[in-house]
C-alpha cells in the first residue's frame, strides 16, 4: 500500500455518514458525496438513485485536478470551493482537507449561503475523521465522543452571528 493511500476504517464511516446526513437535513440538499482525490466514491447519502455516483465521483476529482491547475496559472496556491448552477440543481464543491472533496447538490429549496455555511462546519468536522488514523477502539473516551447536537447547534449559531452580525 502506498504511503499516500486513504484508509477509513468502519467506524469512521460511520461518523461521517451521520454527520452527511446531518448536512442534508441542516441545508436541505438533495444528496451529497464525499470522494477521495483519485476519484473514488468513499460514501453518498441521501438520493442518489437517479445518479451515477461512480462516473460523476470521478468527474469530480477530474474537475479539481483541473482547477487546481488552473488556480496555478493565475498565481493562486488553489480554489478550495466549486459552484455549478444549474436551472433546476446546483452543486456545491469543496475540499475536505487535503485529500477528499464534499459535493453538495442542491434545488431551489435552499440558498448556496445555508449550503456553504453548513458544508463549511461538515468540512471541519469530516476533515478531523479523516485525519485520525487511530480506529476507534483504540481511542481515548473524550477522542472517542461524537460531537453532540447541541454542540453542533451552538457552532453553527456562532458562525450565523459572526456573518450577520453589524459591523460597525
Amino acid at each position: 500500500m502506498k504511503q499516500d493511500d486513504l484508509v477509513i476504517y468502519e467506524e469512521q464511516i460511520e461518523q461521517i455518514e451521520k454527520t452527511l446526513r446531518r448536512l442534508i437535513k441542516d441545508a436541505q440538499a438533495k444528496c451529497v458525496l464525499l470522494v477521495d482525490k483519485d476519484g473514488h466514491l468513499i460514501t453518498r447519502q441521501g438520493f442518489t438513485q437517479s445518479l451515477d455516483t461512480t462516473a460523476l465521483a470521478a468527474l469530480l476529482a477530474g474537475s479539481f485536478a483541473s482547477t487546481r491547475e488552473i488556480a496555478r496559472l493565475v498565481g493562486e496556491p488553489e480554489f478550495s470551493v466549486l459552484f455549478h448552477q444549474g436551472k433546476k440543481d446546483h452543486i456545491h464543491i469543496s475540499l475536505v482537507g487535503e485529500r477528499t472533496i464534499l459535493a453538495v447538490i442542491f434545488d431551489d429549496r435552499t440558498t448556496i449561503g445555508m449550503v456553504r455555511l453548513y458544508a463549511k462546519e461538515v468540512s471541519e468536522s469530516l476533515n478531523q475523521v479523516l485525519s485520525s488514523e487511530k480506529p476507534e477502539e483504540n481511542r481515548t473516551e473524550s477522542e472517542n465522543r461524537p460531537e453532540t447536537d447541541s454542540e453542533y447547534a451552538a457552532s453553527v449559531e456562532t458562525r450565523l452571528d459572526d456573518i450577520f452580525s453589524d459591523k460597525t
